[in-house]
């Protein structure tokens, strides 16, 4: 979100949803309209999982999150991903499910695991990985993935395919991932005299920034923060990570907030809102407000993942020429997340074997599927930002190559971000629990001049230690 759990929530507000697309659809995706989850029986087959899917075999896989018709674009693209699948195993009917809720939103997520009505393969974030064991609902999938069913796992990140490991065992398999940034408005930056190619790489320097910005007048605030719905807590954990600091101690049991990065963090933010006025009077921001003020020129940058620049530009209509992007301030650590799909429990070896050939083929080979650049240039899709990017070596040397090749928009733009790498951290456990709390720390430096901020970090910890300490 932007935790994981953000990104499921507030995509519900971005993303046009059907209840089923018409049987025209689906049969135009080479996909079966029956509702059945089973598929039917696998035939043809082989139950070794060490050994290839055998291109006679037969049976139906059923996917979540095909693309709904709103997306009239990634959907046809689907299509043809099917089509091109179907040519190397013609017997393999890909049931796609495009439906409320399995995509976007928590509680229905929930509802679905613990019904055991996920799809053979379905769409989850880094972060549902205990989720989906706690309900045993994932297959573990470690001998079914190899250099031979996926051939370019070694290329693969080994923190993205560690998000997706529990007790050494593989249990999905990675289709984007994302590192929170220094998301910035090119446009303020120039008008302020600051360098846009240049940005803050310091808190520091974000607090002069941010002046400059800030002195522009117009209602135009020099750095925005979260501070409601579990979005401040993201981000306040967000910036402890960039300063080496922890939200969690190793135990997992006590708050490790309270301490002297903690008072760093809210000192900065509280000195930015009350003493130099950089930071704008509406307070108690979520996701999206941000977003709005940035894209309409009101605010000069915020901490972000790249994918919110496609978000700005596609629904709030702002240009890519507009953004750029350094990496976090403090450059420590940084948040980091990304989603993927896992394979459902109980189903057969070979459906297993279609559901990994299906999902190498579609978002796990360089310059096909996903990562057709081209393709996605060609249908007026963004291509240019720097993530999704889990590849190493080879790969990532191809795929970059072909993303500036075909990309639709300024690349240089994000070169700072891209030049400077910063090592992703995973959010904390009970991370909900915990950004809810901590909206309370974020919501009292930046509403009220008088904030005891050692009192609300002390208050928040031992909330925190509470949540910790039960389930």
């Amino acid at each position: 979100m932007r935790s994981a759990r953000f990104r499921r929530s507030r995509r519900a507000g971005a993303v046009t949803l059907v209840s089923a697309l018409t049987l025209t659809a689906l049969a135009a995706c080479g996909t079966s309209s029956t509702s059945d989850n089973s598929g039917g029986s696998d035939s043809g087959g082989n139950s070794d999982p060490a050994a290839p899917l055998d291109p006679k075999t037969k049976l139906t896989l059923t996917i979540d999150c095909m693309p709904p018709a709103a997306k009239a674009a990634e959907l046809e693209q689907w299509k043809e991903d099917v089509a091109a699948f179907n040519k190397t195993y013609p017997n393999i009917t890909i049931q796609g499910r495009s439906t409320p809720g399995q995509c976007l939103e928590p509680p229905r997520f929930t509802a679905m695991l613990k019904a055991k009505s996920q799809p053979d393969v379905f769409y989850t974030y880094f972060t549902d990985l205990p989720q989906v064991l706690d309900h045993d609902g994932a297959a573990d999938i470690t001998a079914y993935v190899t250099d031979k069913t996926v051939p370019l796992l070694g290329d693969i990140d080994p923190d993205v395919l560690n998000s997706l490991k529990h007790e050494g065992k593989l249990y999905g398999l990675p289709t984007s991932n994302y590192t929170m940034g220094l998301l910035i408005n090119r446009k303020l930056f120039q008008q302020a005299g600051l360098d846009p190619d240049n940005p803050p790489r310091t808190w520091a320097e974000v607090r002069t920034a941010a002046k400059k910005i800030a002195g522009l007048g117009k209602g135009i605030a020099g750095f925005g923060e979260y501070s409601a719905g579990n979005t401040g807590g993201w981000h306040f954990t967000a910036q402890m990570y960039s300063l080496g600091g922890e939200i969690v101690d190793a135990s997992g049991k006590k708050a490790a907030f309270d301490n002297d990065i903690g008072k760093q963090v809210a000192a900065n933010l509280h000195a930015m809102r009350w003493q130099d006025k950089s930071m704008g009077q509406t307070q108690l921001l979520k996701w999206g407000d941000l977003q709005k003020q940035i894209a309409s020129d009101k605010l000069g940058m915020f901490l972000a993942a790249p994918d919110d620049i496609t978000y700005m530009v596609q629904q709030l209509g702002a240009s890519y020429e507009n953004f750029g992007m350094g990496p976090i301030p403090g450059e420590r650590s940084t948040l980091a997340g990304g989603n993927n799909y896992m394979i459902k429990k109980g189903i057969s070896p070979d459906k297993i074997k279609a559901a990994v050939a299906w999902l190498n083929f579609k978002n796990l080979t360089v310059g096909k599927g996903q990562f057709d650049w081209a393709r996605s240039k060609a249908d007026k899709l963004p291509v240019g930002l720097p993530q999704p990017n889990f590849w190493l070596d080879g790969s990532k040397t191809k795929d970059d190559a072909a993303r500036a090749q075909h990309a639709s928009m300024p690349v240089a733009n994000f070169k700072t971000f891209m030049d400077n790498p910063v090592p992703g951290k995973a959010e904390p456990p009970k991370a909900q629990e915990i950004y809810k709390v901590l909206d309370n720390v974020m919501s009292g430096i930046l509403t009220n001049e008088d904030a005891d901020i050692d009192k609300l970090l002390t208050t928040a910890a031992s909330q925190v230690d509470q949540v910790l300490a039960t389930g």
